[in-house]
């Protein structure tokens, strides 16, 4: 059962852009910190970014720095992922995914998680 609501994907053009939310449904996420995770088919799940429980020092995959921006914000118990200049290898299925503490870059690490949304970069 998914702790969180997913919504924002879809088709964009190379160079697009696209932002994709994930709200927490059922708990505060006040003590969790945050990830963001793709997985293109045939391919293993793979971290893209995550942040702190306080919101500062994000970290990205090189694939997306410079492109992507994470965010959160507790009061509202959301999540977003902003990409930018978006291109063909990035599409995949995104999702969110949050632990109890310090933040973390491996999937296996992360207890909660969204039900996944497409995003798809094609002209």
């Amino acid at each position: 059962q998914s702790q969180f609501v997913e919504s924002g994907g879809g088709l964009v053009q190379p160079g697009g852009s696209l932002r994709i939310s994930c709200a927490a449904s059922g708990f505060s996420l006040d003590h969790f910190s945050i990830g963001w995770f793709r997985q293109a088919p045939g391919k293993e799940r793979e971290g893209v970014s995550c942040i702190n429980v306080k919101g500062d020092s994000p970290t990205y995959d090189d694939s997306v720095k410079g492109r992507f921006t994470i965010s959160r914000d507790n009061t509202v118990k959301t999540m977003w992922l902003q990409m930018k200049n978006l291109k063909p290898e990035d599409t995949a299925v995104y999702y969110c995914a949050a632990r109890y503490g310090s933040r973390a870059y491996s999937a296996g690490d992360y207890e909660y998680w969204g039900q996944g949304t497409q995003v798809t970069v094609s002209s």
